[in-house]
């Protein structure tokens, strides 16, 4: 799964591209003006020293005056230490705001992430995002506090810096800059190559660093098949890819580094040459001589960082463009502009001709949900069955908005979802997935994730947090080594499977919702167990209105109606019972639940399913129910 812009060309300039980080610049522009200046200042000091020089040649040295020589000796320490000043300066201005600026745009980029709609991470890798994260803007920061900082001043220094050197004679400044015109041309070749390569090189670097969290993660997976030697190949195959675009950005930038030393060369010698010819002509003496070189030479580092800063640029345009696909991104599932509010919910959801596509479908395939007709009345169990693909999943994500309906609406209490504030439709619906996923944090933190009205160390938040524990029988909590404290090990891996799903589920019993969605949350669960999970759920459903995604015949019992799931329809609703006397479907649904149960279990099926033979097993299963 790739990024769905990655690889894409470019279509701003490298200066409008990066204008776009004037926003997150602004709070800070000034002290970033402030280290440039700085730098600026530095840079006219140590051209300043030349001239002193020259001076000092021309008089005391020439006439012998010791006192003069010192003074002139002084003057040039003073320079210097006023450059080294400059430096100081310049990065006591520039260090804070970088860091500002990479703080801000960090929990932009983290907000955007939050805000944006599953459909988006469905597209994009988590590798890729991460990258973004942590690489990009790290690498922007350096570039705003060292690359645009020096880019500018070096500039600004070389201009200063050859005007200058035609102070002493045209000639010597024009042999200067007429050696600069093969870096302008191999500069313009630099920028359209290298931009390709260094946007090639981060988003390979994103790939592997995809590569890298999915082996972490499928871990034992990897370690339990024996494939790790061929998850190290994969790797490798990635790594090797990367190396050789940073090979490719290596020579490109060796291509600029042998110009910039080059020409800088060729002009010494042959200003060398020519300064020898003017002395001879009495044009210029040896003293203006060595201040031409000595001002030379001080040029000769900015023309030579000129190469570097400018590949640093587009590394950080790269980074910008990177940045901004995310920032950029339309985040399709907002609140209403006009939001309605349910001050006390009865607990109603209703789908009303609800229709649902995820958008890579093709336009030729039928919906995956195909016209959605149920209504749950308050207070209600329902049980959701169907075959593997028949959209159970889907239709859990509709009413938290996850996803959107692309057709046809959701209602909570006779009001579109769509038109209530996304806090506040969230507060009243509650989910619990089939894969239970929990954070780096303590076992309390993760259960009472979802009330944020509450202080979840008050006596009132211990009180949520055991009735919601005791609930989903996760009591082993209190065996962990600091109990409810104990820290949660990275998405929660160091429990079992089972362990995961109670404290999944206890978060969502803990939220006190009007709606609560069950994606079947016990599947990982013994026997044992899920009969006491499903005992306490009695209780707690009594007031609650629920939709329960079944994948066992055993949580079929909990509801008081069960919905037939069939091609992303709902082709029956009734009791167990009912369903099983009138609905051939549902029998092969259920029996088809038996046969994986008892795959699971190890246990014999209730009964033998023979095609042909439906009338005799319904009763058989009506019999077995009523027993």
């Amino acid at each position: 799964m790739n990024s769905p812009s990655q690889n894409s060309a470019p279509s701003l300039s490298t200066f409008a591209a990066l204008s776009r980080l004037g926003p997150f610049v602004r709070p800070a522009a000034w002290r970033l003006v402030g280290g440039g200046l700085s730098a600026l200042a530095a840079a006219v000091i140590a051209l300043c020293i030349p001239l002193v020089l020259q001076e000092v040649l021309e008089g005391p040295i020439a006439t012998g005056e010791v006192t003069a020589i010192v003074w002139g000796a002084v003057a040039v320490l003073g320079l210097g230490l006023g450059e080294a000043l400059m430096v100081y300066l310049r990065r006591q201005f520039v260090l804070k705001p970088a860091t500002q600026v990479e703080y801000t745009m960090r929990t932009h980029l983290y907000s955007q992430l939050q805000n944006l709609p599953v459909a988006f991470h469905d597209r994009w890798q988590s590798g890729q995002l991460l990258s973004r994260m942590m690489q990009d803007i790290g690498l922007i920061r350096r570039w705003l506090a060292f690359g645009l900082v020096l880019l500018v001043v070096n500039v600004l220094t070389i201009i200063i810096g050859a005007v200058l050197l035609f102070r002493w004679h045209w000639l010597l400044g024009a042999v200067f800059l007429v050696a600069a015109v093969p870096l302008w041309i191999s500069g313009y070749l630099f920028e359209k190559r290298y931009g390709a390569l260094t946007r090639q090189s981060q988003d390979q670097a994103g790939d592997l660093a995809t590569s890298v969290e999915e082996s972490v993660h499928g871990i034992r997976v990897l370690k339990a098949f024996g494939r790790g030697k061929h998850a190290l190949s994969r790797f490798s195959r990635q790594a090797e890819t990367l190396r050789e675009t940073e090979m490719h950005k290596a020579r490109s930038v060796g291509w600029i580094w042998f110009w910039l030393v080059l020409m800088p060369d060729i002009a010494f010698a042959v200003n060398l040459v020519a300064g020898i010819w003017l002395i001879s002509q009495g044009a210029i003496n040896a003293a203006e001589l060595f201040a031409f070189f000595a001002m030379a030479m001080v040029l000769r580092w900015p023309i030579e960082s000129i190469g570097f800063l400018f590949s640093f640029m587009l590394d950080a345009r790269t980074a910008t463009d990177r940045v901004f696909e995310i920032y950029d991104s339309i985040n399709t599932i907002t609140d209403p502009q006009n939001p309605t509010h349910i001050v006390a919910p009865r607990g109603e959801l209703a789908f009303e001709g609800a229709h649902f596509r995820y958008q890579d479908a093709g336009s030729a395939e039928r919906d995956l949900l195909d016209g959605i007709d149920l209504v749950l009345r308050p207070g209600e169990t329902m049980a959701l069955v169907g075959l593997t693909g028949s959209g159970k999943t889907t239709l859990t994500t509709l009413p938290t908005r996850l996803y959107d309906v692309t057709g046809g609406r959701v209602t909570l209490d006779g009001i579109d979802v769509r038109d209530l504030p996304l806090a506040e439709l969230r507060r009243h619906i509650a989910m619990a997935f089939e894969d239970a996923t929990l954070f780096s944090a303590t076992v309390r933190e993760n259960v009472l994730l979802g009330r944020a009205d509450l202080d979840i160390h008050s006596a009132e938040g211990e009180a949520v947090l055991r009735e919601a524990l005791d609930v989903a029988q996760a009591s082993f909590v209190d065996t962990l080594p600091d109990g409810v404290e104990t820290m949660i090990g990275e998405e929660g891996l160091s429990l079992s499977g089972g362990q995961r799903q109670r404290l999944a589920l206890a978060r969502a019993v803990a939220a006190k919702p009007k709606v609560l969605v069950l994606d079947d949350p016990l599947s990982a669960l013994d026997v044992d167990t899920e009969a006491l999970v499903e005992e306490a759920l009695r209780h707690v459903l009594a007031e609650t209105t629920a939709l329960i995604v079944a994948h066992r015949p055993s949580t079929v019992a909990l509801a008081d109606r069960v919905a037939l799931l069939e091609r992303g329809r709902i082709t029956a609703v009734g009791t167990h019972s009912e369903l099983l006397r009138t609905s051939a479907h549902y029998r092969h649904v259920i029996s088809s639940l038996e046969a994986e149960e008892a795959t699971r279990t190890g246990s014999i099926p209730i009964v033998t399913i023979m095609d042909g033979d439906t009338t005799d097993r319904a009763d058989v299963i009506d019999e077995e129910v009523q027993a």
